[in-house]
């Protein structure tokens, strides 16, 4: 990482940031602060954890397909099968559900009206998320496909939602239902059932389920579920394809300070990959805010709101999205690689040698891992948050109650770079920072993803001794983050 941090790409990116950057620090810092008092809650994964305990691997599964009202209307989502067909569970789950249902239509098909009977048409996945009342979120993983027969036809989408964000598993799930469709309609719901019952898999463990194809006798379908799913199953390629990697880091900075972005792309799937590569490159850190891919017209509206945001909306809402009174957003064209609106200061969110060195080794993931591109991406951005709170562990001390406490001040003035300082003092008023550190101030020892391993080996190669006390630690920490030595 220091080796690429690209010396003149320092030089010509000081230039172009150090200008009025103490205002703009400070206007940061009262927004960030504010917006925390208007939204003090977040979750944690510690939390969303201890809730998956005993729970079944998805909810409910549905099919949605096209219908007209009447002759010479456009077409409109339904639900057409469920399963199962009962919730049986509390009444607020029920309730909770019975709202989702209604909406679920909508994003398998935000595209309805412009939708006519076709031949052919290559099946197509993307996913949505539900956001309930009480924060928690559910996703909807999709299959849209055409249903075999002669002649034109309309598609259908096949609709898993669930609890647990774990694309690569529904990926696989989807496949054997798109098999299955091929095959007989019959074969689907087995199959389902057979999911459904199946024991809920702990972090990195397989579980197996019947096949249920004719012929297959005995055998079974392995469905695993990662160690860390958050950057299992992430396609860059869609991200890199759509946007240059400049435009890429002012991205990544507006949702660092928790702003308002909204993606616009012409294809369901496109808007789907890239919001989720772009949320995946958030980790170890978890977007805690509105999180909607793809965004139904109907909805359009939400866009209006106050709160921070990622919404994904496809071109044809972009006359509507125009008329509507947003302010403070960064507006992506994805189609065209290009801001439609922004706030004019992305350039100079980040500290600016962290950002060059950055912005470097995406430019040469190609030549760096050739066809490991995705490997190259997640690691340069688990490096950037090694660099910047990968110290944090030295800082957790124990309280009375055997709880560990995050030492604030100590753990800002750690770094010795200034730029880096100024920026975590802002970063560490967002509700990312809070749920991050809550998280590991009530984690017990156990499986580690893959940044507290990054995190683990940064500071071994502290010299020896140095972790041993705080002040030694201070004393040599910058020497070794290079790049974050004192203007």
């Amino acid at each position: 990482y220091e080796a690429r941090r690209g010396k003149k790409r320092v030089k010509r990116l000081s230039q172009s940031t150090e200008s009025n950057s103490g205002k703009a620090h400070s206007q940061r810092l009262v927004h960030v602060k504010s917006r925390l008092k208007q939204t003090p809650r977040y979750q944690t994964l510690e939390r969303d954890l201890i809730e998956y305990q005993e729970r079944q691997l998805f909810e409910y599964f549905v099919v949605v397909s096209l219908h007209k009202k009447q002759a010479g209307a456009t077409y409109v989502p339904e639900v057409t099968q469920q399963f199962p067909l009962k919730l049986e569970r509390s009444f607020k789950f029920m309730r909770e559900a019975e709202d989702q249902l209604k909406a679920i239509p909508q994003f398998c098909f935000p595209d309805a009206k412009d939708w006519a009977p076709i031949h052919q048409f290559a099946s197509e996945t993307f996913s949505f998320v539900l956001t309930g009342e009480d924060g928690s979120r559910r996703f909807g993983y999709c299959r849209r496909l055409l249903p075999s027969g002669k002649g034109k036809r309309l598609p259908e989408v096949y609709c898993i939602v669930s609890r647990l964000g774990c694309f690569n598993l529904f990926s696989k799930i989807l496949d054997e239902v798109e098999k299955r469709r091929g095959i007989s309609p019959a074969l689907v719901q087995p199959l389902m059932r057979s999911v459904m019952e199946a024991p809920f898999p702990a972090l990195g463990r397989t579980i197996t389920v019947k096949n249920f194809l004719p012929g297959s006798g005995t055998e079974v379908i392995e469905l695993r579920r990662p160690l860390d799913s958050r950057l299992e199953h992430v396609d860059f390629e869609s991200l890199f394809t759509s946007l240059s990697v400049r435009h890429l880091s002012r991205v990544f900075a507006s949702l660092l300070l928790e702003r308002r972005v909204i993606f616009i792309a012409d294809k369901l799937s496109t808007l789907s990959k890239c919001c989720h590569a772009t949320v995946a490159l958030l980790y170890p850190f978890t977007w805690q805010h509105t999180y909607i891919p793809v965004l139904p017209p109907s909805m359009i509206d939400i866009v209006c709101s106050p709160t921070p945001f990622l919404i994904g909306l496809l071109s044809s809402s972009l006359p509507r999205l125009k008329e509507l009174p947003v302010e403070e957003v960064l507006v992506v064209d994805l189609v065209n690689n290009r801001f439609l609106r922004q706030m004019e200061d992305e350039d100079s969110i980040l500290p600016r040698k962290l950002q060059a060195a950055l912005e470097h080794i995406l430019e040469q993931r190609n030549e760096l891992a050739s066809d490991k591109e995705e490997g190259v991406v997640s690691e340069a951005f688990v490096r950037f948050f090694v660099e910047i709170v990968g110290h944090y562990s030295l800082f957790l001390t124990p309280s009375e109650r055997e709880e560990r406490t995050l030492q604030r001040e100590a753990f800002r003035k750690a770094v010795s770079s200034k730029s880096l300082r100024r920026f975590l003092e802002v970063f560490m008023e967002t509700q990312m920072f809070g749920g991050f550190i809550q998280e590991r101030e009530l984690r017990k020892q156990g499986v580690r993803g893959l940044f507290e391993v990054r995190a683990q080996e940064y500071l071994e190669t502290l010299p020896s001794g140095e972790q041993s006390g705080v002040n030694r630690f201070l004393k040599g920490l910058g020497s070794k983050m290079k790049f974050l030595h004192k203007k």
